[in-house]
């Protein structure tokens, strides 16, 4: 069992798709994806009304979204509008799309140099989101099934679990690493749009729309003639689409090379290739970071030779002869998403062992020991702290080694750790529920500052990364089944409220309104009464608070009456209604006088 079907549990992605009643589309689009289906009309879908309201929902929590691109708006200008002057807007852009200048921002890497990324103006982001929500189902339906960066619930311990499973499982010992320079910088955009193409994408005025997304003028320096702008929404996919593929090549050489016969096991069928002259290779990616795997040194070799000359010929990329190297995991640690791993020899069997890599315990040390002085005396920053280290914890927990790694990264933090807080004995002040549940076996020495206890720095066990199950898919009914439950009872009522938003209100009250329906599973949140579509209304909380998520509840027309009426006479006989139907309680009048207080009415007696 994998860690995806241990719990199920709710998938926002799949939620909010649900909410704006897209969900069957996007299944559509896989389906026929899946069947080599050609598909020469997707604008009509990308510049949907929901769509658009969905990729608003989508982008407007990312922290991204509060960055300012060149024109210096955010997604609070976006949130002001209304549901119908937005599609117009991003309806009319797309018509004759003309991308806004890009900001250029440098990010220091770790080896002194910047990162260049790319900030679209808010409103380009939201146009790129809307292709992205479209295209990511085609795309999905042709990637290979080991790339694992940047796609739908997988994550970078599926990718090391791939790397162990090669390694210790199928005995693979030989590791090819291909480091290609400047991968985003240098992605050549007539092959990438090609590619595209290639997928079945043959919709000329997204491809035009898509062309001119990547030749968007970088303020200061121009219109680039390659690459795709790290910071961009749709970066990620169209980078899967250069390299799927190099995944599609090397897995065609051995893992899916096309049989004549009809093998009934995988492993008769491998038997077989093994007595030709094949190339026994394996790959795991993710993103631009990939590894190949291979039998013996004089495969790897060849491997080596023949990836890189395809590369440079195929997607005209170059690669590093520095970095790229052919490991021996027996002799050697190759370096992986921030981990080092190895196989270590054994009477028996080899055994992984891994730690983190150098680079990545400097990183953490440093991070930790700047965030330890930026929280020395307050203590929301110690519990940011707190957050920091659990996150540590969670990614790096499924080094073998992290217990030593940690242990390391303490010692150098101690003197940090002891200058800056209060240190008490084991006995000390009490923690946390979750410092109960996560921390509770651990005896050490507490440190504090104020009240915040601070999360253990070596407090982190290893655990063993589970496989991706193949079957969890976003846009198969079986596959969402294994990651998520629906809200089937409210479905109908999803799909009224998003094909008819409330008119002259903005886009953040239409959207807050669905989330409070699915919250309050459809009940009024005063009387808990089940309601229909022609029965809800949306109170403010606070009259001027804004239309965020904390000022709305949905209720009744009664309730919704009770609250803002002068009228008591009125009043009472709509308790006397309520109280009929059962849907009155000493809870409902408490709440309903808490609303007409805040609205500026006189309490019911």
């Amino acid at each position: 069992m994998t860690d995806q079907t241990a719990k199920k549990r709710e998938n926002k992605v799949l939620r909010r798709n649900e909410y704006y009643a897209i969900q069957d589309v996007f299944d559509g689009l896989y389906a026929k994806s899946k069947q080599g289906a050609i598909f020469t009309d997707l604008m009509s879908l990308i510049t949907s009304p929901q769509n658009i309201a969905l990729a608003y929902r989508r982008i407007k929590r990312n922290k991204g979204s509060r960055t300012p691109g060149t024109n210096m708006g955010t997604i609070e200008q976006i949130a002001e509008r209304g549901n119908d002057i937005l599609v117009d807007y991003v309806q009319r852009r797309l018509a004759n799309y003309k991308p806004h200048p890009v900001r250029r921002v440098m990010i220091p890497k770790d080896n002194g140099k910047e990162r260049p990324l790319g900030i679209p103006t808010i409103e380009d982001r939201l146009i790129q989101q809307c292709i992205l929500q479209v295209m990511e189902p085609i795309c999905e339906a042709k990637f290979h099934k080991h790339s694992y960066g940047f796609r739908p619930n997988r994550n970078t311990h599926h990718a090391i679990s791939r790397f162990r499973f090669l390694a210790f499982t199928v005995k693979l010992e030989y590791v090819v690493d291909i480091d290609i320079k400047g991968f985003f910088d240098n992605v050549d955009h007539s092959k990438l749009l090609k590619q595209i193409w290639s997928l079945g994408i043959h919709d000329k005025n997204l491809l035009c729309v898509i062309s001119k997304l990547l030749k968007a003028p970088i303020q200061g320096e121009g219109v680039p003639s390659k690459g795709t702008p790290q910071g961009g929404i749709l970066s990620p996919l169209l980078s899967n689409i250069v390299l799927n593929e190099l995944d599609w090549w090397i897995s065609n050489q051995w893992e899916t090379f096309p049989s004549k016969f009809p093998y009934r096991w995988d492993g008769d069928r491998c038997a077989a290739l093994k007595k030709t002259k094949l190339k026994e290779m394996y790959l795991v990616r993710y993103a631009d970071d990939f590894k190949i795997f291979c039998r013996n040194k004089k495969d790897a070799k060849r491997v080596k030779i023949a990836v890189e000359k395809w590369l440079m010929e195929r997607l005209h990329l170059e690669t590093s002869p520095e970095k790229s190297k052919i490991t021996n995991l027996c002799r050697h640690y190759s370096e992986f998403l921030g981990l080092k791993i190895k196989l270590e020899e054994r009477p028996k069997q080899n055994v992984i062992i891994s730690h983190m890599s150098d680079k990545a315990k400097k990183k953490v040390t440093d991070k930790l020991r700047k965030a330890l002085w930026d929280a020395r005396g307050n203590e929301d920053k110690a519990r940011n702290l707190n957050m920091k280290i659990r996150g540590m914890h969670n990614y790096y927990c499924v080094a073998t080694r992290v217990s030593k790694d940690f242990w390391e990264i303490y010692f150098h933090l101690l003197k940090t750790l002891k200058h800056i807080t209060r240190s008490h004995g084991k006995i000390g002040p009490p923690l946390s529920e979750f410092q109960k549940r996560r921390y509770g076996n651990y005896h050490g020495r507490r440190y504090l500052i104020g009240t915040v206890v601070i999360d253990p720095i070596y407090a982190v066990t290893f655990t063993i990364p589970y496989g991706f199950k193949q079957e969890i898919c976003n846009y198969t009914e079986e596959g969402r089944q294994l990651i998520h439950k629906r809200l089937t009872h409210l479905e109908v009522i999803f799909r009224y409220l998003a094909e008819h938003p409330l008119q002259h209100e903005s886009i953040e009250l239409n959207d807050n309104r669905i989330s409070r329906v699915s919250a309050q599973r459809g009940k009024c949140a005063i009387t808990k009464k089940q309601l229909t579509v022609y029965d809800m209304r949306v109170h403010k909380i606070y009259p001027n608070g804004g239309d965020g998520y904390r000022n709305i509840d949905i209720v009744s027309r009664d309730a919704y009456e009770l609250i803002h009426t002068k009228d008591i006479a009125r009043a009472k006989e709509l308790i006397e209604k309520l109280l009929s139907e059962g849907l009155w309680n000493e809870n409902a009048l408490k709440k309903t006088n808490n609303y007409r207080i805040l609205v500026g009415n006189t309490i019911i007696e």
